[in-house]
C-alpha cells in the first residue's frame, strides 16, 4: 500500500493517477485517498501543534503547509473533515479524531460569526460555526 501511495498523484481536474516511470494508470477514489486515524497533540493555545497519523504510517503535523478544512453535507450538515498530505492528495479525518479536535476546539469570532476551531502551528482551523 505504501508503494502505491508513493507513485499517487492527482491531477488539476480532480483525477487520480498511479505514475511509475514506465506506466500512468487512472483510479478512482471515493472521497479522499487516505485517512487520519490518529491524533498527538502537544502545547496549548496558539503555540498547539497537531500531528495526524495516516493509514499509511505518515505523521502530518498541521499548519500552514498542511491545513484542516471541513465541508458541511448541504442536505444533513454532516462535516467531512480533511487534512493535506501532499501535492493535492488529502486525508479523511476518521470520526472518532474528528471528535477529539471538537474537544480541543475554542471559540473565535469571524466575519460576526461565532466559530469552532483548533490552533496548530499558530494557524487557526475553523470547524464550524456556533450560530
Amino acid at each position: 500500500m505504501r508503494l502505491f501511495a508513493s507513485v499517487l498523484r492527482r491531477e488539476a481536474d480532480g483525477t487520480y493517477w498511479l505514475v511509475t516511470p514506465v506506466e500512468r494508470g487512472r483510479i478512482v477514489v471515493d472521497d479522499a485517498p487516505f485517512t487520519a486515524v490518529e491524533l498527538d497533540v502537544s502545547g496549548q493555545g496558539e503555540d498547539q501543534v497537531l500531528k495526524f497519523r495516516t493509514n499509511i504510517d505518515d505523521w502530518i503535523e498541521a499548519g500552514p503547509d498542511h491545513p484542516i478544512r471541513v465541508v458541511h453535507a448541504p442536505d444533513t450538515g454532516e462535516p467531512s473533515p480533511y487534512i493535506l498530505v501532499r501535492d493535492g492528495l488529502e486525508a479523511l479525518i476518521v470520526r472518532s479524531v474528528y471528535y477529539q479536535l471538537v474537544e480541543l476546539g475554542v471559540e473565535r469570532e469571524i466575519n460576526g460569526r461565532h466559530t469552532l476551531g483548533v490552533w496548530s502551528r499558530q494557524t487557526f482551523f475553523p470547524l464550524g460555526t456556533l450560530d
